[in-house]
């Protein structure tokens, strides 16, 4: 593909707010419950009924762009935005247009040039529609139990250049709302879901392209996948010659593909009229102080800490903050330990490899982690005796390093033992050491996983490595 284009992404990211009942009535908001049974007269939109706004949506959302660097609007309102679709049975969503209660911010992501900051236009507070599931049959059926779920809208500035930064962006973005305590952020369950509009234009211009949006993709490798697709598409419709037409597309998950669902509306077209049954927003300072003050420290504050205090890489400290209970084991863990580098990348490594999608929860103690990165440090054990003991303590938690001397995993590093096993190697691996000889430095990896082998895995690679090279000479 051409490489003379480049995509120009902004999205609009709608977070579930972890209320406990919907945004203008007392109906639940828990999730799984069956279809409309969590349903009133208010959230179904029925004649004479009249809205209630939960405080706690205002709270959460001011705490969402605090978080975020965003102004907090000190007066604000709500408007109804009108559209005909089967999942909003009141033929409208209670929204907000010209006047959203939190605007222009930013957050840093990492990259693999460096960090990159991307603008934030506007977090509003807006009401879900309900849920349509489509049937083997052809049928379509409507639980209308998520309308009126309290949800805000975070909407980029169309900063974004790749699908590795959008899906950056949506994480970095996650975290911060699990550090604020405003929503769940369970992607499984729809409670963060991400719309992509994408569009394609010469490298060196100024001017956008006409821009597609995707809908509601909740996951992060549904992000990329749907990103890189698009911008496929996109750019080889340009070098043929056609239009793009600006349109809502569907991501199908299966095929790795989106298609067309509708022209895209525009704000005139959903008739944009303040709610007149839902007084203004008025914020005072002492309340937004109060909010403030309530927020944790976040991911940012937290990484910048673990690189001056630790040393970590900015990749390491990035994934260790990305989810409020990891940073808190990491810090635990750190107490106990002076090998710290090691430490993180343990985490990052073996024990995110082991943790199922979604848990945070780390089976084995912080300090029992601790030990295993000291003893690596120490080189009483190797890299795969470590990834050993974490497995098994992550079956039964249980020290460390008294397993370690059950088991007989001690390193060995003593040459009088290693060198015999090193000459067997060479002389059982005739190509690998003519290959070496030849130029091919990558050849010893091979024999020193042989020797290893002999030495069921126990042997110090480092002074392995050291005796082949001696004797390859």
């Amino acid at each position: 593909m051409s490489t003379a284009y480049e995509m120009v992404i902004g999205l609009e990211v709608h977070v579930e707010l972890k209320t406990k009942t919907k945004i203008f009535c007392g109906c639940s908001t828990a999730f799984g419950a069956a279809p409309n049974t969590q349903c009133c007269p208010v959230c179904m939109g029925m004649p004479g009924t009249l809205p209630v706004l939960n405080e706690q949506v205002v709270e959460y959302a001011v705490k969402a762009g605090l978080a975020t660097h965003c102004t907090i609007a000190r007066y604000s309102k709500e408007d109804r935005k009108n559209y005909f679709y089967p999942d909003l049975p009141k033929a409208y969503q209670i929204s907000q247009y010209d006047l959203p209660l939190c605007e222009h911010g930013w957050l840093d992501i990492q990259t693999k040039a460096g960090e990159k900051r991307i603008g934030i236009t506007r977090i509003h507070i807006e009401e879900d529609a309900g849920k349509l599931i489509h049937t083997a049959s052809g049928g379509t059926l409507c639980d209308y139990n998520r309308c009126g779920v309290p949800l805000i809208e975070i909407v980029s500035e169309p900063d974004i250049r790749s699908a590795e930064e959008a899906v950056a962006y949506v994480q970095k973005l996650r975290a911060i709302m699990l550090y604020t305590g405003v929503s769940d952020c369970k992607m499984q369950e729809g409670s963060l879901r991400c719309d992509v509009n994408l569009s394609v234009r010469k490298r060196g211009e100024k001017a956008f392209g006409t821009r597609t949006e995707m809908k509601n993709l909740n996951s992060f490798q549904f992000i990329q996948k749907a990103i890189t697709y698009e911008y496929k598409r996109q750019v080889e419709a340009l070098e043929a010659g056609e239009k793009i037409v600006q349109e809502t597309r569907r991501f199908d998950e299966k095929t790795g593909k989106t298609f067309s669902m509708r022209r895209k509306e525009n704000a005139n077209d959903y008739r944009y009229f303040p709610d007149p049954d839902l007084v203004p927003i008025v914020l005072s300072d002492t309340t937004i102080a109060r909010l403030e003050g309530e927020i944790p420290i976040l991911p940012d504050e937290r990484k910048a800490a673990y690189l001056e205090r630790f040393g970590l890489t900015a990749a390491d400290a990035e994934a260790l903050v990305s989810q409020r209970e990891i940073a808190d084991y990491f810090e635990a863990a750190a107490a106990h330990s002076k090998g710290v580098k090691t430490l993180a990348h343990l985490i990052t490594s073996e024990v995110f490899r082991l943790l199922p999608v979604g848990e945070t929860r780390i089976p084995i103690a912080p300090a029992h982690l601790g030990r295993i990165a000291d003893l690596l440090e120490e080189g009483r054990i190797n890299s795969g005796t470590g990834k050993r003991l974490i497995q098994a303590l992550w079956e039964e938690d249980q020290d460390p390093e008294a397993l370690a001397e059950r088991e007989g995993l001690w390193q060995q590093s003593d040459e009088g033992v290693l060198r015999p096993l090193v000459e067997q190697a060479l002389i059982e691996n005739e190509k690998s050491v003519s290959d070496y000889k030849n130029g091919k430095r990558q050849a010893i990896q091979p024999l020193i996983g042989q020797v290893l082998k002999k030495t069921a895995g126990k042997g110090n690679p480092v002074v392995i490595r050291r005796l082949l090279e001696e004797l390859l000479q």
